[in-house]
């Protein structure tokens, strides 16, 4: 289904993300190393007892010594760069540490991979809030601009802008394959982070409180998080095999209108076996800048890789609630319901495309 010749280091391993993703690369025997910070107790990794399952380090990626020691000791064929402070309210918070992880983060990623001979391909997973964005409810396409008015969504831009260096430097110098990937809102079982819709609702209706909403009419793309993670598994394959040079950003976005807030908190409540209740957040507790409308559009990574969502955003809703009830009121294994996803994927995947 997917061919890589491995290892593929994943930065951020320990993350949301990146613990579907070592889960993935596993289904499909493909060999992972991750380089991450510790994880956090409440975090999937930790729920799925997941430390030492893999040839690992536990580092920060602003410390280029020990990132370049990782990157030369484990000899990755590629790298997939999915550490980040990924939250946009946080960023508010904490801009400077922000810009320090996600940019120079970044940088040393493209640096020590650069610089590494077994590294032929990288592959910067940043955000569908890097363009630039009037709330016009189109989809952006990967040639339109990009500006990003929030710290998290600037320090992306920047990110963006260190990959585009590199991808110049690399072609001169012969070195490895660099692309960006820009994925919608993804979700997925597992997922704690705070000041995120669908974590912070399920918390609330575990605990039968009101599930606290902010901007009940704003749209995202939301996705499965399987579908843009099989999509830059899609896109490593392809630069590894591929003499192709001239693309240097793909979207993966889910197909259709993005659903707005309120819609997807409607299908949430309809998938959560207890009786439930919301709270409209007052302005004045919200007054921090998020864009009112996002989509992608992901034409491009349609034709070049042969990839395309296989779950629908109403599907990807109900398939992270459906597992968060199983966790956490009928005490499912988490592990079992991770793997159990990750087959129902891969077989809708072999349905649509054969």
């Amino acid at each position: 289904m997917i061919k890589i010749d491995g290892p593929v280091l994943i930065t951020g391993h320990t993350g949301f993300k990146g613990t579907w993703l070592l889960l993935l690369l596993n289904e499909l025997g493909i060999e992972a190393v991750g380089y991450s910070l510790s994880p956090k107790p409440e975090s999937l990794f930790s729920r799925l007892n997941l430390e030492g399952k893999v040839q690992e380090v536990f580092g920060d990626i602003r410390d280029i010594k020990n990132l370049n020691n990782f990157v030369m000791e484990t000899k990755p064929a590629a790298i997939l760069h999915l550490a980040a402070q990924p939250l946009v309210i946080d960023s508010y918070a904490i801009p400077e540490e922000t810009f320090e992880v996600n940019v120079q983060g970044t940088v040393n990623i493209l640096s020590c991979g650069s610089k590494a001979k077994s590294v032929k391909a990288i592959l910067v997973a940043t955000t569908d809030k890097v363009y630039k964005n009037s709330n016009s409810q189109i989809q952006f396409s990967e040639n339109d601009q990009l500006e990003g008015q929030d710290p998290y969504s600037a320090s992306k831009v920047a990110a963006e802008s260190a990959v585009k260096a590199w991808q110049t430097i690399s072609s001169i110098n012969d070195g490895p394959k660099i692309l960006s990937a820009r994925a919608g809102n993804v979700i997925g079982g597992g997922d704690a982070s705070p000041n995120r819709l669908i974590p912070d609702i399920v918390r609330a209706f575990f605990n039968s409180h009101p599930a606290p909403i902010r901007n009940p009419a704003s749209s995202r793309p939301w996705q499965h998080v399987l579908d843009p993670l099989f999509g830059y598994l899609k896109a490593i394959e392809f630069l590894l095999s591929s003499d192709y040079k001239e693309v240097l950003a793909l979207n993966f976005g889910p197909d259709g209108e993005s659903l707005s807030v309120d819609e997807v908190v409607e299908i949430a409540r309809k998938n959560w076996p207890k009786p439930t209740s919301i709270k409209h957040l007052a302005q004045h507790e919200n007054s921090l800048y998020e864009a009112k409308s996002l989509g992608l559009n992901s034409k491009l990574a349609k034709d070049l890789l042969e990839w395309a969502p296989v779950w629908t955003q109403e599907v990807a809703v109900s398939r992270t609630v459906r597992w968060w009830a199983q966790t956490l009121i009928d005490n499912e294994d988490p592990l079992e319901l991770c793997r159990g996803e990750i087959k129902d994927y891969l077989k809708s995947l072999a349905l649509n495309f054969n």
